[in-house]
């Protein structure tokens, strides 16, 4: 049975996304960019294996940061409400990650791994049951 796609977008609605294609990771990260860019201990990501398949409509703003381990990324937000929507990877740039909470239905989120551990705060509990990273794993 096919699952239905996952849409979602920024706060005000101008930026919206949609893929028929179910993540292949969803990960809460506690890298200091992850802190930064939430406003809290870590952010929690959907990522998707092609960025192809991503339907974005709107025009959103962008911006790029080098992660902990070099490689560069870049933010996409919009402009109208700072709303963070989605996340690409110059090293793969098959891939677009969402936060987890752009989604219509949140729920849908399912942790299945922490990252950047070496990065966490005391104060940012996250699930001990999920496997955890002290970096970003490899493939």
């Amino acid at each position: 049975m096919a699952h239905q796609p996952y849409t979602g977008g920024c706060a005000c609605g101008a930026v919206r996304y949609t893929t028929p294609h179910a993540p292949i990771f969803q990960n809460h990260c506690q890298c200091r960019d992850c802190q930064r860019r939430s406003g809290t201990g870590h952010g929690s990501w959907l990522t998707f294996a092609d960025s192809a398949d991503m339907a974005i409509t709107g025009e959103a703003a962008h911006w790029e940061v080098a992660a902990d381990n070099g490689n560069m990324k870049r933010h996409a937000f919009c402009p109208v409400c700072g709303t963070p929507v989605y996340l690409r990877f110059a090293n793969a740039p098959q891939f677009i990650a969402v936060p987890a909470a752009s989604l219509d239905e949140p729920r849908r989120f399912e942790p299945q791994a922490l990252t950047f551990r070496v990065r966490g705060l005391p104060w940012d509990s996250i699930d001990p049951a999920l496997q955890a990273f002290e970096r970003m794993p490899t493939a």
